[in-house]
């Protein structure tokens, strides 16, 4: 990952991997950040990273949910999310959609009820109907990105787990909390 940072520095995309990984790190509940793709391509190689930064990074939060359109009955419980979780996405969680082709329309109709209450982001090879329904998109459009489609995944997972990145989000918590404690807190909010 080092190596390809130093090549992609000059070209914007790291500023635009990082941005889209702050995204990512909205959701503070575990398996609050449901990962889908569509019924012919399911992320799965995104969600193992997510879930290994999550891991090794201390972020709960990062810990990604697959969504699987058709989920064998047998298959372990974190492997059996179906398609309903799209329909229980709650306020404060995330909804990463991935896809490299276009998101059929039985998606794009999941997507844009849970928008009424999650964050919809979408990483995408230029999906424009998703994309307007997305709060932030990563396009990685093979005739202009300086990236392979998987190599913006493993950028956007280790951003998402980045150290320094949580260790700033972390400090910006404690100094409000701080802040609250001395102050009290701010007008409407509970406890003002």
């Amino acid at each position: 990952m080092a190596a390809l940072r130093a090549v992609l520095a000059p070209t914007g995309w790291l500023e635009r991997t990082t941005a889209f990984a702050r995204a990512l790190r909205r959701s503070r509940t575990p398996g609050g950040l449901l990962v889908v793709g569509t019924p012919e391509d399911e992320p799965w190689h995104l969600t193992a990273h997510l879930d290994e930064e999550s891991r090794l990074s201390g972020a709960p939060g990062l810990s990604p949910t697959l969504v699987r359109w058709a989920p064998p009955p047998d298959a372990p419980p974190h492997l059996r999310v179906g398609m309903v979780r799209l329909e229980r996405a709650a306020r404060g969680e995330t909804v990463l959609v991935v896809g490299t082709g276009l998101a059929p329309a039985p998606l794009l109709e999941r997507v844009n009820d849970a928008r009424k209450r999650a964050t919809i982001l979408a990483l995408d090879q230029g999906d424009p109907e998703l994309e307007q329904l997305a709060h932030e998109a990563l396009t990685v459009a093979p005739e202009t990105a300086p990236v392979s489609f998987d190599a913006a995944q493993h950028l956007v997972s280790s951003a998402a787990g980045d150290p320094a990145e949580l260790t700033r989000r972390g400090l910006r918590q404690w100094l409000n909390r701080m802040l609250d404690t001395v102050s009290g807190p701010a007008p409407g909010q509970p406890g003002a």
